[in-house]
């Protein structure tokens, strides 16, 4: 993709130098902007300077050391980026953990990177620490942000700021000014197609590289505000605050509500919106199930034509003019308030979204323009942009980045993004580099043009709307691990939520259901009968309850027969054909989600 006119930036040679930077070049300017009180305030770019240079030197005063990974388990609010622009300044390792996240998966990531300190946002999430902390050998340090409740012996950050306060500043700039871009910058834990989840080593150059590959094609604007509600344990929103910061924009964190989401765009009027599918299919959904769907599918049909012909600084002719007037006014400028009136473009990734709302949206000039990366390409490797982009498609590659298709159809990225390996796990089946190609483990297409088309997975990682990546074997054989269960195979692919397929073990139920003293204990019978969903309802409630709640699958249905290899829905090892009984039980799977 063409490079645009550079930018003013920080000029950081790494993550570590990147706030002291920007703090003394756009000192003046509101990097946080945040709700309390029912009011919103800002926070200077020069006053999250000293914020984190104070954490930064209460860090090195714990004794934290050049490369110590330090974990952040916390919601999307200012104390995050205060803790993480600190970390890495100090020459640590950011390692995020999801706030949602149950205690064991808290457990596996700090231990499994050997943080020897997580900073934590309140009591509740102290707690899953303390649950588990005693098989934490390398973990030296609880820090926490509000420290009303219970917080056991964690050192509240304002006490770690005073203890920085007395330390001498040039300290914190010497650790920064040692990191070099080899040097890692995080541990970000991404699901695998099996077992746990994988630590992505990426370093300071990978980031400062996908900064410098974003910026040459105008991905954010200097006087950008970004309404940010996205997880910053997400690559996603990581991105997202980097560049912020180096470009000397703002930042609005939502207030922590979902429900007051679209309130806050109200208020905020953001003029950039990174988001996740969901947000965009919930207010498609919203408004074309209140019109026609005729005159709206009209509409958007004319309204693309317009504001396509607008990006190339084309006339509008006459005979279009007025009927685009009139949807103005009756549609279009709605959908743009909805979103606070002030949208210049909304980015979409982490998930696939549908091309016809990504074109309902553009028709009413809000462009949702989708790109395509994983974490282990820092974040990006593909953009969209106004001015070039294919509807069904993810964009062209990043400058400095480059596509390549392989024989069996399997999507293959080169460039200076790409992550240094997987923490302690060299996994070869999926995110393995060769002569510097990431085999990202999705499947896809180029065109003429170099538009990336991506078709599907070569594994079986399920991506929600909502942009979480799960891992569908973990609770699937937790759930085969009870006796009525012989098969279960979670769904859930840009859906709201998992759901999952269940068959019962005839060896097991039919006893049971006998001695309950059902007649009739037939297993098509049985699969509907309301006292085998509570007993299976049960195991589900057993088998969810040691994962987050965005990872739980919320409904389910039983088969009226177990799943064979003379039906296809087996392989001769008896593995499930996901794609198959996906495709055979789509109906079933669909009448979950409608009600």
């Amino acid at each position: 993709m063409e490079a645009s006119t550079p930018v003013e930036n920080t000029g950081s040679a790494t993550i570590a130098d990147l706030i002291g930077l920007a703090a003394e070049q756009f000192a003046d300017r509101p990097l946080v902007r945040y709700k309390t009180g029912g009011e919103w305030r800002d926070v200077t770019f020069a006053e999250v300077g000293a914020i984190t240079s104070e954490i930064g030197r209460g860090l090195i005063d714990l004794g934290i050391a050049r490369g110590d990974r330090v974990a952040i388990l916390a919601t999307t609010r200012p104390d995050w980026t205060y803790a993480d622009l600190a970390i890495s300044s100090a020459g640590a390792v950011v390692v995020p953990i999801y706030p949602t996240n149950s205690p064991q998966e808290c457990e596996w990531v700090v231990g499994n990177s050997e943080a020897v300190a997580v900073v934590c946002e309140d009591a509740d999430q102290v707690a899953k620490i303390t649950a588990v902390r005693e098989r934490l050998p390398a973990l030296r340090h609880v820090i926490v942000v509000d420290p009303a409740g219970d917080v056991g012996d964690a050192i509240p950050v304002a006490d770690l700021r005073e203890r920085g306060r007395a330390r001498d500043e040039a300290e914190l700039r010497e650790r920064a000014a040692a990191v070099r871009p080899e040097d890692p910058f995080t541990f970000i834990y991404t699901s695998g197609t099996t077992g746990p989840p994988k630590g992505c080593v990426l370093s300071h150059g990978n980031y400062r590289a996908i900064l410098d590959m974003c910026e040459q094609v105008d991905v954010l604007h200097e006087g950008d505000v970004t309404y940010l509600f996205l997880p910053l344990a997400h690559s996603f929103a990581l991105l997202i605050q980097l560049l912020s910061i180096d470009l000397g924009s703002t930042i609005a964190y939502f207030g922590g509500d979902p429900k007051a989401i679209v309130g806050e765009l109200q208020e905020v009027q953001p003029s950039y919106l990174p988001s996740v599918p969901r947000i965009f299919e919930k207010i498609y959904t919203l408004v074309t199930s209140q019109g026609d769907p005729a005159l709206i599918q009209a509409a958007t049909k004319l309204g693309v034509k317009v504001r396509e012909l607008e990006a190339a600084g084309v006339p509008i002719p006459d005979e279009l003019r007025g009927p685009f007037e009139q949807a103005e006014e009756r549609l279009f400028r709605n959908v743009r308030a909805a979103f606070g009136g002030n949208v210049r473009q909304a980015v979409t990734g982490a998930a696939p979204i549908a091309k016809d709302i990504l074109e309902f949206f553009f028709a009413c000039g809000v462009p949702v323009m989708e790109g395509y990366g994983m974490t282990e390409t820092a974040t990006a490797s593909t953009i969209s942009t106004i001015e070039h982009h294919r509807f069904g498609t993810v964009g062209r590659a990043l400058p400095g980045v480059e596509l390549r298709i392989a024989d069996d159809g399997e999507v293959l990225v080169r460039g200076a993004n790409i992550f240094q390996g997987y923490y302690k796990n060299d996994d070869a089946s999926f995110g393995t580099i060769v002569d510097g190609w990431l085999h990202t483990g999705d499947l896809g297409r180029l065109d003429d043009d170099g538009y990336l088309t991506i078709v599907g997975r070569k594994k079986d990682i399920i991506i929600t709307a909502g942009g979480k990546n799960l891992t569908p074997a973990n609770l699937e054989n937790d759930m085969k691990q009870s006796r009525w269960v012989s098969q279960a195979m979670m769904h859930g692919d840009r859906r709201a939520y998992p759901s999952m397929l269940i068959t019962l073990d005839e060896e097991e139920i039919v006893p049971w259901a006998t001695a309950a003293g059902i007649e009739d204990t037939s297993i098509a019978a049985l699969a509907a009968h309301p006292e085998v969903h509570a007993l299976i309802q049960a195991e589900l409630d057993k088998a969810n309850a040691k994962y987050a709640q965005v990872e739980q699958v919320k409904r389910f249905f039983i088969l009226e027969h177990d799943l064979s290899q003379e039906t296809g829905e087996l392989t001769p090892t008896l593995k499930v054909k996901r794609n198959v009984v996906n495709e055979k039980y789509a109906d079933r799977f669909d009448a979950l989600y409608a009600g």
